[in-house]
């Protein structure tokens, strides 16, 4: 993942918010040689994500940090846990910690979750998905920890595949286009190798848009009788997605009607943060 650009200048948006004008507490009452040992540890359960951007965070504010992981993105954890210790200068540590724990919490809190999903429809030929409802900014480490967490990423961005929503139909409706001119329409226009998505509220569209040449029909916020119907009339024909208020509690049961993926934006815009911590030993 360091390897890519993007991640590099999102460390350093990051550091540049929250050490501001420097870390004035720190450097006014720790002295400038003094060194010690931190250990970043796990405080509940739940899967790792993140690990590598903590350390690079500590690398930024200083080089000669050593860090020692422990613990990678996908492991396991459980409260006390050691991820890794951090040795050098008490006041780089200190600089660096809030980032590197806020990196470090929020993508293990997706992957976390994420691998909740994906556990309570084991043994189901479906994938659970993430959609595009990401932090600014950080979409590219919140999907990454999605797929850490075993889940599979939608859209990273616009230009990767045709999506028409609810949005496009109702602004080309008025305009007299039915849906399957709509996916015509589409197909007619879109660059080469690019997978057609269409979002339906009713059985009566999915097979519309299924018919019209789709290859992704997305069933939105429907009932489970609803989507059973749905599958039953084109399961083969086009590849289907659930989306729509899916909980923890209901996702197999939807699962279990037979689609082919089940999209969460719960995944990343409401998950609860792992509870991670570090403690210093001077």
């Amino acid at each position: 993942m360091l390897s890519n650009a993007e991640i590099g200048q999102i460390i350093d948006l990051a550091l540049a918010e929250d050490l501001g004008k420097g870390d004035i507490t720190s450097n006014s009452l720790i002295p400038h040689g003094k060194v010690g040992v931190a250990s970043i540890l796990a405080k509940e359960k739940g899967i790792l994500a993140g690990v590598e951007i903590a350390e690079e965070v500590f690398r930024r504010v200083d080089t000669e940090l050593k860090i020692e992981v422990s613990l990678k993105d996908g492991a396991k954890v459980g409260s006390g846990d050691i991820i890794a210790t951090v040795e050098g200068r008490i006041a780089s540590i200190l600089g660096a910690e809030r980032t590197a724990l806020n990196f470090l919490q929020r993508l293990s809190g997706i992957a976390t979750e994420t691998n909740r999903y994906v556990k309570a429809v084991e043994g189901l030929p479906v994938q659970i998905m993430d959609t595009r409802k990401t932090t600014p900014g950080l979409r590219l480490l919140e999907k990454y920890a999605v797929k850490v967490g075993g889940g599979k990423n939608h859209r990273m961005h616009l230009g990767d595949a045709i999506l028409i929503k609810d949005t496009h139909l109702a602004a080309l409706r008025s305009e007299g286009l039915s849906i399957k001119e709509i996916v015509e329409k589409a197909w007619q226009n879109a660059p080469s190798s690019t997978q057609i998505e269409v979002e339906v509220k009713t059985p009566q569209e999915a097979v519309e848009a299924a018919e019209a040449g789709a290859s992704v029909i997305m069933l939105d916020n429907m009932s489970v009788d609803d989507m059973r119907e749905v599958v039953k009339m084109i399961h083969g024909v086009a590849l289907i997605e659930a989306s729509g208020k899916i909980t923890l509690d209901k996702v197999r049961a939807v699962a279990e009607i037979g689609v082919d993926f089940i999209s969460v934006g719960a995944l990343t815009h409401s998950t609860k943060a792992l509870d991670i911590g570090m403690e210093l030993i001077a």
